[in-house]
């Protein structure tokens, strides 16, 4: 694992710590996107790990033609993130979300499961 994948990891840690802290104090919006950025942060360090780099809009796509369509990683870590930018997308630019603490919670697990795969695999 290079240091800048490392920490890319650290940040993915910190973000899921931020996004737990953020829905105990009731902040689902904010919650979600913490989760998120986590995965998206994940996501980097899986792609610096082929020497590939790719703008914001284009991690996503990335991630899933080079680890999820290929069987690098189960497919799921894809839809994970795919739904989670969906989830941050509502919480981010809606005035009325209606994201629930069920909902955060399942996002934040998803983080730390993703977030676990790569620590796993990009050692």
């Amino acid at each position: 694992m290079t240091p800048e994948q490392a920490g890319l990891l650290a940040k993915a840690r910190r973000s899921i710590r931020s996004a737990r802290l953020l829905l105990v104090d009731g902040d689902s919006d904010a919650a979600i996107s913490r989760a998120y950025y986590a995965m998206f942060y994940v996501a980097e360090a899986f792609l610096l790990s082929k020497g590939l780099t790719s703008k914001h809009s284009a991690v996503i796509a990335a991630f899933g033609k080079e680890f999820a369509k290929t069987g690098a990683v189960p497919a799921e870590y894809h839809t994970y993130l795919a739904d989670a930018l969906d989830a941050r997308n509502i919480g981010d630019y809606r005035t009325v979300s209606h994201l629930t603490e069920e909902r955060t919670l399942k996002h934040i697990s998803q983080a730390e499961r993703f977030l676990e795969l790569a620590e796993g695999l990009l050692k």
